[in-house]
């Protein structure tokens, strides 16, 4: 017998210890297909899971119903029940005085869902907030020739009863920036101006946003909430019959020169107050913002105006 043939024999009869051969078969035993284990679905599942507490991207707010013809664009769409948005940035749309107030209307049977401004026919409008404009309209039984302009602040704003446009839609405006004319057109019984602010088309009363009899906003945050969205806040009648007439009387002095001091209004590089002004007031007849106003001259919203103060506009 060879060395080699001697050695496999010898491996022929070799045997492993009993406890191996359990331990090495158990194991054996226990190696499952790996495709048993793992699948598609199940990965997916987990990977859903893993990510399902991510914030979603924000929401790009010139996308919702932003080709909708209505007024109210948001129909279907969750709103929330409080919302806090910034009213800091802002520009009186025109220094009319109000005509009628937001609510019901009696005589009409219906909700009056904005606030109508006094002015004369081809007087200046002016956008509330920065934003841009989503549509520009014609509705003969109501709002006449109207505007909406949507803002980042989660607002749009309705202008109505116009008599000519001033921008287009899709354009984008700076706060305090002419976007029409005011004018009598649609279902008006003179002239002035319907303004709406709505919060995802929700319409707010714009009294509980802003100060008409002062020119300015209660506060630099308005809170949407859904049970008081249709509450002014801090009416003073006084205040507004004083507005009323420093309107009328302002209109009596300013009209008849109006055409001739247009030119120079536009190229002023400063401006002397004068009795019953104030910073909204002054921001809007020269087309800049009350906050940019303030910035030039280092003061407040809330600085009190002498008569004679110049102020800076450029």
């Amino acid at each position: 017998m060879t060395l080699v043939s001697a050695f496999t024999a010898l491996a022929l009869t070799y045997q492993l210890p009993k406890a191996h051969r359990s331990e090495h078969s158990s194991l054996i035993a226990k190696q499952e297909n790996v495709g048993n284990q793992v699948s598609v679905k199940e990965t997916q599942e987990f990977l859903d899971n893993l990510f399902k507490d991510e914030e979603e991207p924000e929401i790009d707010i010139y996308t919702q119903g932003w080709n909708s013809r209505s007024v109210n664009a948001y129909v279907g769409q969750e709103v929330p029940n409080s919302k806090a948005i910034d009213v800091s940035e802002f520009a009186m749309p025109v220094p009319g005085f109000i005509t009628s107030p937001y609510g019901y209307r009696p005589r009409f049977g219906r909700e009056h869902k904005g606030v109508d401004l006094k002015l004369h026919i081809g007087d200046t409008v002016r956008a509330a907030f920065d934003g841009r404009v989503r549509l520009t309209n014609f509705e003969r039984k109501g709002y006449g020739y109207y505007v909406i302009v949507r803002h980042p602040n989660g607002l749009e704003t309705v202008y109505g009863h116009l008599s000519k446009f001033l921008v287009k839609p899709d354009q984008y405006v700076k706060a305090g920036e002419p976007i029409a004319l005011g004018g009598n057109t649609g279902r008006s019984t003179g002239p002035h101006l319907h303004f709406e602010t709505r919060f995802m088309g929700y319409p707010i009363n714009p009294q509980a946003i802003f100060d008409f009899a002062n020119q300015t906003v209660h506060t630099d945050t308005y809170t949407f909430n859904k049970r008081t969205y249709k509450q002014a806040r801090n009416f003073d009648p006084a205040a507004e019959k004083n507005h009323h007439m420093q309107y009328v009387q302002q209109a009596q002095k300013t009209r008849p020169a109006a055409t001739a001091t247009k030119a120079k209004k536009a190229t002023a590089s400063s401006y002397t107050v004068r009795k019953g002004d104030t910073l909204s007031k002054i921001a809007a007849r020269n087309g800049i913002t009350v906050r940019q106003l303030c910035k030039l001259n280092g003061i407040k919203t809330t600085t009190k105006l002498p008569a004679g103060k110049k102020l800076r506009l450029k």
